[in-house]
């Protein structure tokens, strides 16, 4: 009996095997396969593929030598397996295989070419010169099980409207909290697309995950929010992120997206008084897309307010800046309850910093008020009991 003859093999990352899901799963419809160079040069000239609107080409073009060889020696027809960390991860039926300008494909995710940017240097580390066409398989379940997470809370409650937010929560501080709150009033189902990245942080995705669980479960009407992941790949990198945002949303089932004016990709802007974005390239997007002022803290009104609604200048204002919060936290700084709730917080410091003190117990008893029983207390108690200190107002 003679052998099969294996497939040859083209070697990517989790990123692209995430990608590619995108289309195969129907998230980029009417996307679904590799465009060839007709497709591709059709988009990028237009921006729509079958008259739906789509930023730029969906393609794909593994770099590396192997891959190259590969590819220059393709024949249509052929089946090329797609190889993730050693494994087989999918299959790929040859249609086309031709050159990109890898400048242009770069403009056209990024909307500049600036080789000293981060991601641009990332980008065309994993950019080959020769792009494939094709209609393939994968094996790779994480966007169905989005998919079916957003089907199950369909069929639970019944919704007329889904609504959607893209949050990295990063970190989750109150001024998401009022996003969420504002959003939740005017529909019946929300879904937060928490994104997940492809690079380390300091904040790791689960300990986010773990913040943004806790306050839904805590703090909302948990039956009608939804929390689930998103794969924040190379693709939603650029310019072109709130484009794709909406596609995605609207093809997971939303009728609604709802962004903060800050979000990447808006670039807002003003045409005759009126306030426009990026998105009004767009209008037949086939979702409802709601931009939202940004919150800030007025010290004269003394709540959150929308800058919109708020009379007083910004020299009244706390922003809610993440970066700034971060800067706090990463050098184990609580950071005020104004900004971030304190159980928040506490969650966040604990696992940031396991072990920090030689004896929390000994520094426990010894700084806050007990029942004058035993008691074991954990870094995250010890946080929240700091937290009320730092809020205490006779002797300050």
């Amino acid at each position: 009996m003679a052998l099969l003859k294996k497939n040859r093999q083209l070697f990517i990352d989790k990123q692209a095997l995430a990608t590619l899901s995108f289309g195969k799963e129907g998230v980029f419809s009417p996307v679904d396969k590799l465009m060839n160079k007709k497709e591709a040069k059709e988009v990028d000239k237009t921006g729509f593929y079958k008259g739906t609107p789509f930023p730029f080409p969906f393609i794909i073009a593994p770099f590396g030598k192997k891959n190259t060889d590969i590819l220059t020696s393709a024949i249509k027809g052929e089946n090329l397996d797609f190889v993730v960390d050693g494994e087989i991860r999918g299959t790929i039926k040859v249609d086309e295989v031709f050159k990109i300008d890898k400048k242009r494909r770069i403009e056209q995710i990024f909307g500049t070419y600036d080789t000293s940017s981060f991601e641009t240097k990332l980008f065309l580390k994993r950019l080959g010169s020769y792009a494939i066409s094709g209609e393939y398989e994968l094996d790779f379940d994480d966007i169905k099980e989005i998919k079916n997470s957003i089907l199950e809370a369909k069929k639970r409650i019944k919704p007329k409207t889904v609504t959607s937010i893209m949050m990295s929560a990063k970190p989750f501080h109150r001024a998401h909290e009022r996003l969420i709150r504002v959003t939740l009033e005017k529909t019946d189902l929300l879904i937060i697309f928490l994104l997940k990245p492809y690079t380390k942080d300091l904040l790791p995705y689960e300990l986010r995950l773990k913040t943004l669980r806790y306050f839904v479960d805590n703090y909302l009407p948990k039956s009608r929010v939804v929390v689930v992941p998103f794969e924040n790949t190379y693709i939603f990198a650029g310019y072109n992120n709130a484009v794709l945002d909406s596609i995605c949303a609207y093809n997971l089932g939303c009728d609604r997206l709802v962004l903060g004016q800050n979000h990447t990709g808006i670039g807002m802007y003003y045409d005759k008084n009126e306030q426009k974005s990026i998105l009004n390239k767009y209008e037949s997007l086939d979702i409802d897309i709601d931009i939202v002022t940004e919150f800030v803290y007025c010290n004269e009104c003394r709540t959150l307010v929308s800058k919109n609604t708020c009379p007083h200048g910004q020299h009244h204002h706390m922003k809610y800046d993440s970066k700034t919060l971060m800067e706090l936290l990463k050098v184990g700084i609580l950071p005020p309850a104004v900004l971030m709730r304190k159980d928040i917080s506490a969650i966040l410091l604990s696992e940031m910093f396991p072990n920090r003190f030689e004896n929390i117990q000994k520094i426990y008893d010894n700084i806050f008020p007990t029942s004058g029983l035993l008691e074991s207390h954990s870094e995250k108690d010890f946080y929240l009991e700091l937290m009320k200190l730092h809020q205490t107002m006779s002797l300050t």
